[in-house]
């Protein structure tokens, strides 16, 4: 029987390309590791004018992918980063805690990724701090001054970029992070224009500089490697600005080399499934209590349902998903607190069994009256949650 190869993931965000300017402008190196796996487009914001509509902005974005949840749980809601919820852990440090022997790297244009999403040695993240990290360029006007036209910051996302195909090639860590901002630049200063187009041909680029590090180490070690590429959110129509939940400023993309992609890859995947798909092919098994609040569903591997959604109508909680399985059940559970906001631990009723083809059921909350419920469905293949928050 063959050894099992070693299974490696890195993340890329390229900042603010909408879906469909990625789509006008060729792009070799996205496209070559999208006809390996695949490539989709996807949402970010959460669900509109719910609990969990979440901003279309940059470190909002990210935090979304880092965490699998919504803004509502991990409590980033601008760039000043101001109060995270670490309570909701990033999916570096729920794979250290996991793996201690594995190694993990940041490479990113924008410091505070490291700093103050990742927690880098934080009490609140248990200390939690990166193997290797290469950041903090855009405070260094020495060698980088800055240029009113930007273009600094692409002279530190080629500095990122070199840096990290180095260090994937020579050192292989894990789990990597790579960021690139100069093409969120162009958007905020010149729109939709040809400098956005520009902006976006430099962005493959470096990212064909790790897609040929990665095809070197699968070429000459035993190693399995994911490579998932988004944005972070689009942008409004004149691609100037973002922030909103019009439908261009919550339609984003995913390029993946990903072998195992299923039906939920294709149908509207969103950016806090991230988490669960590379936790996936990872091998990455979360403490039930973690796993039960991740608001994504994988796009790798099985999947049973995703997309929950409950409402309280007459008393009882109807509840609809969108099923991928047939033939088999699974179980609602229910909590009125949500203890797990603040480091404890929520008791949760079991309602009863479902069948998951059937994409509904409904369950009477009586003698559990409240303002608030947590609903979750319980899977073969994972959880799925939402909550029902009375106004």
């Amino acid at each position: 029987m063959a050894q099992q190869k070693t299974k490696k993931a890195i993340l890329i965000i390229v900042d603010g390309i909408p879906a469909d300017v990625v789509d006008s402008v060729p792009t070799p190196y996205i496209n070559q590791i999208s006809r390996v796996g695949g490539f989709t487009k996807a949402i970010m914001g959460g669900d509109p004018g719910t609990y969990s509509q979440t901003p279309t902005i940059s470190a909002v974005g990210y935090n979304s992918m880092l965490t699998g949840v919504w803004a509502n749980k991990h409590n980033v809601w601008g760039n000043g980063i101001e109060d995270p919820n670490f309570n909701y852990w990033t999916i570096f440090r729920a794979f250290q805690e996991a793996n201690p022997e594995k190694k993990t790297a940041i490479f990113s244009t924008w410091l505070d990724n490291r700093t103050k999403l990742l927690g880098d040695n934080l009490p609140q993240t248990g200390h939690f701090t990166p193997d290797y990290y290469f950041d903090g360029f855009e405070l260094d006007t020495v060698n980088f001054p800055h240029q009113k036209d930007r273009s600094h910051i692409h002279k530190i996302d080629e500095a990122v970029s070199k840096e990290a195909a180095r260090y994937l090639r020579e050192k292989a860590p894990d789990l990597s992070w790579m960021y690139l901002e100069y093409s969120d630049d162009m958007g905020h200063t010149f729109g939709n224009s040809p400098q956005m187009v520009d902006g976006v041909k430099k962005a493959d680029v470096q990212i064909g500089r790790i897609w040929e590090a990665i095809q070197y180490r699968e070429k000459n070690f035993d190693e399995d490697w994911l490579i998932v590429i988004t944005t972070d959110h689009g942008r409004t129509a004149d691609g100037f600005g973002h922030g909103g939940q019009s439908k261009r400023e919550r339609t984003i993309w995913i390029a993946t080399n990903g072998k195992d992609l299923n039906a939920h890859f294709e149908d509207s995947p969103e950016m806090v499934d991230i988490f669960p798909s590379v936790a996936f092919h990872l091998g990455l098994e979360l403490p039930k209590k973690q796993a039960m609040e991740l608001d994504g569903s994988p796009f790798i591997g099985a999947v049973d349902g995703a997309n929950l959604k409950a409402e309280l109508s007459g008393g009882n909680l109807e509840l609809t998903w969108k099923s991928y399985s047939k033939g088999k059940t699974g179980r609602v559970w229910v909590s009125t607190t949500n203890h797990f906001q603040t480091g404890g631990l929520d008791n949760y009723s079991l309602m009863g069994e479902v069948k998951l083809e059937d994409n509904r059921a409904s369950f009477p909350t009586e003698g559990m009256e409240s303002d608030f419920y947590k609903v979750v469905l319980e899977t073969p293949s994972g959880y799925l949650n939402y909550w029902v928050v009375r106004k």
